[in-house]
């Protein structure tokens, strides 16, 4: 088978490296990214030069005759070129010293500066190129392609709430999973038409499916609910075999001694724990597990059994990551505790963790790996998410001399707001950056790195309960957001399955709400699918799509991809049909209200009887 307000800018501290640079020290070849030629992928968006023959070099010494000058004081006094970050787009004929100052920004290293000159000078001639050989100029023009617009191409509805929805590493598959245990399959190798590939069921779970995990060659899924077993499937649309079940607390005798009674399982003794998140190895051959257990589990597929528990965490471990790709041996796990924990399983002899990041003050939502081995990514329940190095996490030893207790209120993200007034910073942030204005209440909000394909890693998002994308720049400030809410408004009539939804506890009727759980960022494609809890009062699901536009209202030579779709995506018609009434009706009242003329310095005698 194919592949399936707050301040925009508060409590940052400068990352003392480039996050975002790239050098050929990081070890990637020019093979690594390689826009699609089928209609998707960056390709779409900016043409490909036809003349390849084309010979750049009297205008790279021309660049650097002009940058010569500059740096010998001429033209003193002249004010750089400044970046806009709120309404950021490429630009169309760009002056050496701005080249010169963007490439220093990005790279961060002179050696590599003259070398990549003409090679940014020929990409912004007419776009984008498709030649394997040009990848890493590709990378550095697609970085100010920024998925922001707030009308989505696409919504999918679903008949209850979305939990996650995330494209695979290749970006030609795509799945959400759903309060009502369904997993949803899409062929997105077109990220522009995606095309339906099938559903897989969680056959007893408990309230929802909780995460779900692809395998490095996209031909399995894992997916968990809060239960100890974990549905493994096939994602072969024409493979309609039962999922195998993997039960995490079936445990190897050397991880637990002599296999004992599930019975007598667990710190309070229960017979098993739920799972709230999970991830598979860059090998395939492992899936590792936050629990409800405050533990970290690690299942082995090849011997059918967990050959790894961590639980020096003190509360439930809510999110869970592996910190390469390329290497099974460095754990990621974020908790309730406060805490986000290193593990290196190459030297865990005691079954202690390798360090400790400090810095939230209250429960980590999810936890994000940048693939590097250096940078990790978290959410929190304070309202915060932080950018972590790995070279400056604590010492066990030091955290055993400290209390975080002072700086937490334990509040209830599920039913209560946060109060600002109550926040006490820990001292012992060992955070980079700190990025705040979105808001994570409600439910354990998702986090993630831009792609490098697409983006060149620029960015951080997440999700928000205020029914936004927040796209951060990696100083803290905000690069755009996109308005799932505003996108997805009225877009469906009330059902009879939200009635349970339909009034708050004073008997008041509830209207339309999102809340975007989570977001995920197509690595081939400046294009955006958020999965958010969506309707009146979010009692149900989508999934909409997002994609760069240059602050077009329309796609410009392209049928309109706007509408409502099912899970299947079959149009919905009379969703459609019921937006475009709600709308002229919205419209209608807007101008049915005229503007009395005193209003523009007309008073007169007759007030507004003419009116």
């Amino acid at each position: 088978m194919a592949s399936p307000g707050q301040s925009n800018r508060a409590n940052v501290t400068p990352p003392t490296t480039n996050i975002g640079r790239f050098s050929e020290e990081e070890g990637r070849s020019d093979d690594e990214y390689q826009p699609a030629n089928d209609g998707g992928g960056l390709s779409r968006v900016i043409s490909t030069p036809e003349d390849e023959d084309r010979d750049y070099t009297d205008a790279l010494e021309n660049i650097e005759v002009e940058i010569e000058r500059m740096e010998d004081g001429e033209g003193e006094g002249e004010e750089p070129e400044q970046e806009d970050d709120s309404e950021s787009r490429p630009a169309a004929s760009p002056s050496p010293r701005s080249i010169l100052l963007d490439l220093n920004q990005i790279l961060g290293n002179e050696g590599t500066l003259r070398r990549l000159l003409m090679q940014r000078y020929r990409l912004l001639q007419p776009g984008l190129d498709a030649r394997p050989n040009t990848s890493k100029a590709n990378r550095i023009l697609a970085q100010e392609l920024v998925p922001s617009s707030s009308q989505a191409d696409r919504i999918i509805h679903y008949d209850s709430r979305a939990y996650c929805g995330q494209f695979s590493d290749d970006g030609n598959f795509f799945f959400s999973c759903t309060q009502n245990f369904k997993v949803q399959m899409y062929d997105t190798s077109n990220p522009y038409d995606w095309k339906y590939y099938k559903t897989v069921d969680y056959p007893f779970g408990q309230w929802t499916i909780t995460d779900a995990t692809l395998s490095p060659d996209n031909r399995f899924l894992a997916y968990s609910s809060i239960r100890h077993l974990v549905c493994l499937a096939p994602t072969d649309p024409t493979d309609f075999s039962d999922h195998t079940l993997l039960d995490l607390t079936n445990f190897a005798s050397d991880v637990h001694g002599p296999r004992q009674s599930r019975a007598r399982y667990g710190y309070m003794g229960r017979s098993g724990f739920g799972i709230w998140s999970l991830r598979f190895s860059g090998d395939g051959r492992e899936i590792v597990a936050g629990t409800s257990d405050h533990s970290v589990v690690v299942y082995d597929l090849e011997r059918r059994c967990s050959t790894v528990r961590l639980s020096n965490h003190a509360d439930e471990v809510n999110a869970v990551c592996f910190g390469d790709k390329s290497s099974p041996h460095i754990l990621y796990s974020g908790s309730d505790d406060q805490t986000l924990r290193v593990w290196d399983r190459r030297s865990m002899a005691a079954g202690q963790e390798a360090g400790i990041f400090v810095g939230h003050t209250e429960g980590l939502t999810y936890v994000d790996s940048k693939g590097d081995g250096r940078y990790v990514l978290s959410n929190g329940k304070d309202q915060m998410m932080k950018l972590w190095d790995l070279r400056k996490m604590t010492s066990p030893s030091d955290f055993s001399q400290m209390d975080l207790s002072p700086y937490t209120t334990n509040f209830d993200y599920r039913f209560s707001p946060y109060d600002e007034d109550d926040y006490r910073p820990n001292p012992n942030d060992c955070s980079v950056v700190t990025f705040r204005g979105h808001s994570v209440l409600k439910t354990l909000i998702r986090c993630h790195f831009s792609p490098p394909g697409s983006s060149n890693s620029r960015y951080v998002y997440t999700g928000s309960e205020d029914g936004k994308v927040w796209i951060y720049n990696l100083d803290g400030t905000v690069k755009a957001k996109i308005d799932v809410t505003k996108a997805t408004r009225n877009s469906r009539p009330r059902l009879g399955g939200e009635g349970m939804y339909d009034y708050d506890t004073m008997g008041r009727e509830h209207g339309w709400k999102t809340c975007v759980r989570d977001a995920s960022w197509s690595p081939t494609a400046p294009v955006l699918a958020a999965t958010s809890w969506n309707g009146y009062n979010a009692a149900m699901g989508t999934v909409t799509q997002h994609s760069w536009n240059d602050g077009a209202e329309d796609d410009e030579g392209d049928p309109q991809l706007r509408g409502s779709y099912n899970a299947q995506l079959v149009v919905q018609e009379e969703y459609n049909q019921r937006k475009r009434e709600t709308r002229a009706r919205d419209n209608g009242r807007l101008r049915s209200n005229p503007v009395p003329r005193r209003r523009y310095g007309q008073d007169d005698d007759n007030g507004d009887q003419d009116w």
